[in-house]
């Protein structure tokens, strides 16, 4: 194969970092440029006061992803980390005194089913069955293949399951359950992919094999450990990266990317590969050069925005697991506010991550810290009037269903939300996860991994395929670096 002598990588979020570190492996001179102070994107982490936040993902599912990931460099992640399996993996709230706690195990899960809705548990195991099917077919198959045909999705197996991609999580899991409690929990895993239950193809019920049957982990000292065993790889393999290096633009020679500017200086390169948002790294480029209209974004269904508070605090909190959700309100008003008609929801659902219960260095002894997420409509208004308002909301309800005060214990807090994903990532909207996985904004019909209109520029993340979410992010830095090395190969 001949080998081309520079690419340059725009961002260093999971999937740049997966790109650059294949791309290495294949013998190409990778340098990573990154517009904040230090990488990983959204999966920065926040140190203050003794405390120590993840500032974006905090779910590690789908560990296969990842072994599978570090073994195509004949590694394990244990080279790089520690993982510890959550237990319980989390916990849902409806109420004073009125939880459901997600077991750590599939047995265990589907005897609280049943102790809630009888005949649920055998229901459950079948579904379950369907599910981890669904998960073979699409996590060890589909989804490693780079959305450039449609022929992409036929195969002997999907083709049994079609008509799973013409109905809907919703109507599939309200068939098999009558409880509003189970049905949510079993609607809540496929929120990752940024839509609708109701608009989310029933083959993605293996979402919920992820949940219930791989487990949720928990890297020893958090999602960040991932992050620099992700580094230190690509680094071994002689990956440089250089932080604190805005992007300014993408020069296009005879319909080639040839170069960027970074900080005002002109860095040449063989090859071009994005790994920043997709909408903003094509206004980098002169119009003739995007290969997708302002139109065409605004017409895509976009995951929801985020408001988020990392909040320290000088006691141990009570009545608490790692992972913890609050659908103590209506979970189906909240998803219209986010999708239907967009605003700040009137009674907010929220997260809550307390990733000291697991891991002693997140907070300094008998303190806590805390990380809490509402989800919001992309391209909200967001003011810091309102972001003190839903502090104040989620906290009362927080301090009412926990059954203790927990306000006047607060050292600090420190907030995060459309705005800041727009300046700190250029994300299009404020977005937190990238485009909604509908049906119709599946493999193929996603953003291409290639651009359509210059030579040698190539995008990757969670804009492209195969998706949101962190698992997706290391396969997409996997399938560009195939396309480009094909690319390269046949020169």
């Amino acid at each position: 194969m001949k080998k081309i002598k520079k690419i340059t990588i725009i961002g260093s979020g999971f999937s740049a970092l997966a790109a650059s570190a294949y791309l290495a492996q294949s013998g190409h001179d990778v340098t990573v440029y990154e517009k904040n102070a230090t990488i990983g994107g959204r999966a920065r982490q926040l140190k203050r006061e003794g405390f120590t936040f993840d500032m974006g993902p905090s779910w590690y599912w789908m560990p296969d992803v990842f072994e599978r990931f570090f073994a195509d460099f004949g590694k394990k992640t244990t080279d790089y980390y520690e993982l510890i399996k959550l237990s319980p993996a989390y916990r849902v709230y409806y109420g004073i005194d009125d939880f459901i706690s997600i077991a750590d195990n599939l047995p265990d899960i589907i005897f609280a089913f049943e102790a809630i809705e009888k005949g649920s548990g055998k229901i459950l195991n079948d579904f379950m069955a369907e599910a981890k099917s669904n998960y073979d077919i699409a996590i060890k198959d589909l989804v490693y293949r780079p959305g450039v045909s449609p022929l992409e999705l036929i195969t002997v197996e999907t083709a049994l399951k079609v008509g799973q991609f013409f109905s809907n999580i919703s109507k599939d899991v309200r068939k098999k359950f009558k409880n509003e409690r189970l049905i949510q929990i079993l609607e809540f895993p496929v929120l990752f992919l940024g839509a609708k239950p109701s608009d989310t193809p029933s083959f993605y019920s293996f979402m919920n094999y992820a949940d219930f049957g791989l487990g949720t982990w928990h890297p020893k000292t958090g999602m960040f450990d991932v992050v620099r065993g992700m580094e230190s790889l690509a680094r071994e393999l002689g990956v440089k990266f250089q932080t604190n290096s805005n992007i300014e633009k993408i020069i296009v020679e005879n319909k080639t990317a040839v170069a960027l500017q970074v900080n005002g200086e002109i860095i040449f390169s063989d090859l071009i590969l994005s790994g920043a948002d997709y909408h903003h790294t094509e206004t980098l480029l002169d119009q003739e050069h995007r290969a997708y209209s302002e139109k065409y974004w605004d017409s895509r269904v976009f995951a929801p925005s985020s408001l988020l508070f990392y909040v320290g605090f000088n006691k141990k909190i009570e009545n608490i697991s790692h992972h913890a959700l609050f659908f103590d309100v209506d979970f189906y008003q909240h998803a219209k506010d986010i999708y239907d008609e967009p605003q700040w929801p009137k009674e907010p659902l929220f997260y809550a991550n307390f990733p000291s219960v697991t891991d002693k260095t997140a907070a300094p002894e008998g303190m806590e810290s805390g990380f809490f997420l509402v989800p919001l409509a992309p391209g909200i208004n967001d003011t810091e009037a309102l972001r003190e308002e839903y502090f104040d909301k989620i906290m009362d309800r927080f301090e009412t269903l926990t059954k203790q005060s927990v306000k006047n214990n607060i050292i600090f807090k420190q907030s995060f939300c459309k705005n800041d994903f727009v300046s700190e990532y250029n994300s299009y909207k404020g977005n937190a996860y990238g485009m909604a996985n509908t049906l119709l904004q599946t493999a193929f019909l996603r953003p291409k991994l290639k651009s359509k209109k210059v030579k040698n520029l190539y995008f990757t993340g969670q804009l492209t395929v195969p998706g949101p979410g962190v698992p997706p992010a290391l396969i997409s830095g996997k399938l560009v670096s195939e396309l480009i090395n094909k690319q390269f190969s046949e020169q």
